[in-house]
């Protein structure tokens, strides 16, 4: 397929920031289309929380609904990876079906992956019983034994907010030398009543298809092999922007401790005109309530932005 298709706005990435912002152009009768390669990243959770009203709703069945209403609106959705981009006064967009769409306005929500630690067996029960955010699951592991696995200065602080949902917190030196610990840090968690175990962890221990323990690395400082009994990890995976797109428009990032992300403003706008970035392509701590938020926000600067250009055009 090589044909070019000419739209208003293309959107890059069908989760809930890419959704949104296509619902809200949609309903400005703005002609979208909303490329998605179905990699959600929270496809391994079998919920979503924290969203007024949607709490608990299956990660897909969100998405289902989503894509449901923008369909209702004129929006077009193809199953599709967007292989590059460029931009002269509008955007070409090249899919990797070989189709070209271009575009006056160009919407970047990618997201991110994870990248977890490599600890066999972890990957596995990511989303079930390994879990990364308190605030996305603490409650349904609450007053379970829990353990954090420290990979990096940063785990010390995940390890004090998990104990809001459990009493029982043990923080694994897995990656984090005893050294690194501030003596703020060693107060606060002997404070939190958090547990600090060092040596690296080797290997998750599993039973009847159920996380039941740790077992730390061989020659450790808690000698060789011991095994800790909990029912959930917390791992914090390496976040990895998907900001190929941005980076080969020439958009201005910033560096964080959790990756690149796009120079913007308040609206979602980059250095580039034209080209805006959603949901966690524009940032690390975006859940889904927020990137859908940030998606509503593009979505109605974009429509203004359209009709002002073409206001000023007619009137010159």
């Amino acid at each position: 397929m090589t044909a070019t298709h000419t739209y208003e706005v293309v959107v890059v990435g069908g989760g809930a920031a890419g959704l949104s912002a296509a619902l809200v152009l949609g309903r400005a009768r703005r002609r979208t289309l909303v490329v998605d390669a179905g990699e959600p990243r929270n496809a391994p959770s079998a919920h979503l929380q924290g969203y007024l009203s949607r709490d608990g709703m299956p990660p897909a069945e969100f998405l289902a609904v989503g894509r449901a209403e923008i369909a209702r609106y004129g929006v077009e959705l193809v199953r599709d990876r967007v292989v590059g981009a460029t931009r002269d006064t509008d955007f070409t967009v090249v899919l990797a079906d070989g189709r070209t769409v271009r575009a006056r306005q160009l919407v970047i929500a990618t997201g991110l992956r994870d990248e977890l630690p490599p600890v066999p067996r972890l990957a596995e029960r990511f989303g079930r019983d390994v879990v990364h955010c308190p605030y996305c699951h603490g409650w349904e592991v609450r007053d379970l034994p829990a353990g954090v696995l420290a990979t990096s200065p940063l785990s010390v602080h995940q390890a004090l907010m998990v104990t809001r949902w459990t009493g029982d917190v043990r923080l694994f030196l897995h990656e984090v030398g005893e050294a690194e610990l501030t003596d703020v840090d060693r107060r606060r968690l002997r404070a939190a009543g958090v547990r600090v175990v060092p040596g690296a962890v080797a290997e998750l221990v599993i039973a009847d298809d159920r996380l039941t323990g740790v077992r730390l690395a061989g020659g450790g400082p808690c000698g060789g092999g011991t095994v800790h009994d909990l029912e959930v990890l917390y791992a914090a995976p390496r976040a990895v922007p998907n900001n190929d797109l941005l980076v080969g428009l020439g958009a201005e990032l910033r560096e964080t401790p959790f990756g690149s992300y796009p120079v913007i403003d308040e609206r979602g706008l980059t250095s580039v005109p034209g080209l805006w970035a959603a949901g966690n392509a524009s940032g690390f701590a975006e859940q889904v309530v927020n990137a859908a938020s940030r998606g509503y926000r593009a979505g109605a600067a974009i429509n203004g932005e359209l009709l002002m250009a073409d206001l000023d055009a007619k009137a010159s």
